[in-house]
């Protein structure tokens, strides 16, 4: 019997970056698990596209995918976009697929974060912290930034330092106005961790910001590094199962 094929379903961005990095997760992902057929599309401003890349499956002769979107919380895209994209494809080529979770605001990215945070350290020569700021998309979705929020507390408790967490879009505080708080209050080393899955934008601005603030540090995106890959093929495992028909 073959596995179902993955598809890794990012949201796409007019910053090649983005795109870029999402294959090179596809690649790990591929090293990883040799004998899946492993594609990345997106759900627009990147190619390929959704419905491009669903065609190609059908007309591959692949009967059953598993979509594991490329997302760190559950807001809007993957609430709407995501579930569209995949009922519109079922529907135009009658593949049986299957959508995770999104990959989530998971405390094993902290890894991820902490690596990138440290490299910035080193070529900055930053020596001290006294506080950590948790930069992250942001979302009109409470439940989603929660998550966020969850995973920045366990950061700050991981390190021993205040933290707080500063959206990119959507909802208050802005990454600068998270290290002017931190400075009001007496601190002047304080670094900026970027949760966000690639470059684009968003991070790009919030780096921005933060660094307007007074920022001794702000990192790089998780991007493609091994843990991610490790996620999203947990999260393909989950799907490729719930596709195996119930006896009857």
């Amino acid at each position: 019997m073959t596995a179902p094929a993955l598809l890794a379903l990012a949201h796409g961005s007019r910053d090649p970056r983005s795109a870029a990095t999402v294959r090179a997760l596809r690649d790990q992902v591929r090293a990883l698990r040799r004998d899946l057929r492993v594609d990345a599309a997106f759900l627009e401003l990147s190619r390929p596209g959704h419905a491009e890349a669903f065609g190609r499956l059908a007309a591959d002769g692949v009967e059953e995918v598993v979509v594991v979107p490329m997302l760190l919380t559950q807001a809007s895209h993957a609430r709407v976009d995501v579930p569209s994209a995949v009922a519109d494809a079922a529907a135009r080529t009658g593949m049986r697929i299957q959508t995770t979770p999104v990959l989530g605001a998971r405390r094993s990215f902290l890894d991820v974060l902490d690596v990138r945070l440290r490299t910035t350290l080193a070529e900055s020569r930053v020596r001290e912290l006294d506080a950590l700021v948790l930069a992250a998309a942001g979302s009109t979705d409470h439940v989603a930034n929660a998550g966020v929020q969850r995973v920045a507390r366990a950061w700050g408790a991981r390190h021993r330092l205040p933290v707080l967490t500063a959206f990119a879009s959507a909802t208050p505080p802005s990454t600068g106005e998270a290290v002017r708080q931190f400075r009001a209050d007496g601190r002047r080393h304080i670094a900026v961790g970027s949760f966000f899955l690639a470059p684009g934008f968003l991070p790009d601005r919030a780096a921005e910001l933060a660094l307007e603030a007074g920022a001794v540090a702000v990192s790089q995106p998780l991007g493609a590094d091994v843990e991610v890959a490790r996620t999203v093929l947990q999260r393909y495992a989950v799907g490729a199962v719930d596709l195996v028909p119930l006896p009857t």
